[in-house]
């Protein structure tokens, strides 16, 4: 594999910006910045969520199958500072943000775009990242949905993020 290659052309491939929320079995919820996600079927909607296998995210999956997305806009930067640090299992990923509860109760994101929420359907091992194949069962628009773009990014090397 020439890496000086694929690398930069890789990173053209564009990712959007989103905040996957999910919760563990004792009730315990977090948010993560997420940038690989993607709508994958019309009949049921479904969209595919990738997950760094090093994060803890991954066994709260697996104990709840229900995660939610907030789409991230153009204008809403502030959130890619307030979840790009991480956040340990028990910290507070939400304080400080406006937010709102999915039908399922996952804390979405009031301010973003809109949000999307479902249950796991099924996961792919995918290297160094799991795919999970979501099944999409509730969402709602934000304000700026119609007007507003977006947030999508460009990597300079498609070998990190």
């Amino acid at each position: 594999m020439n890496v000086e290659n694929i690398g930069p052309v890789l990173g053209k491939i564009p990712s959007g910006v989103f905040i996957l929320t999910a919760q563990n079995g004792n009730g315990l919820e977090t948010g993560m910045l997420a940038s690989w996600i993607q709508q994958s079927s019309f009949e049921p909607p479904t969209m595919t969520v990738a997950v760094n296998k090093k994060r803890y995210l991954n066994d709260w999956i697996e104990e709840s199958s229900e995660v939610a997305v907030s789409i991230v806009g153009e204008s809403e930067k502030q959130y890619l500072s307030h979840f790009g640090k991480g956040f340990e299992p028990e910290e507070p990923a939400f304080d400080g943000l406006a937010t709102e509860k999915t039908g399922s109760g996952l804390t979405v994101l009031s301010g973003a775009l809109g949000w999307l929420a479902g249950r796991v359907r099924s996961s792919v091992d995918a290297g160094d990242h799991t795919v999970y194949v979501v099944e999409i069962t509730d969402g709602k628009p934000g304000e700026g949905v119609s007007s507003q773009k977006p947030f999508v990014h460009l990597r300079k090397n498609g070998f990190g993020y």
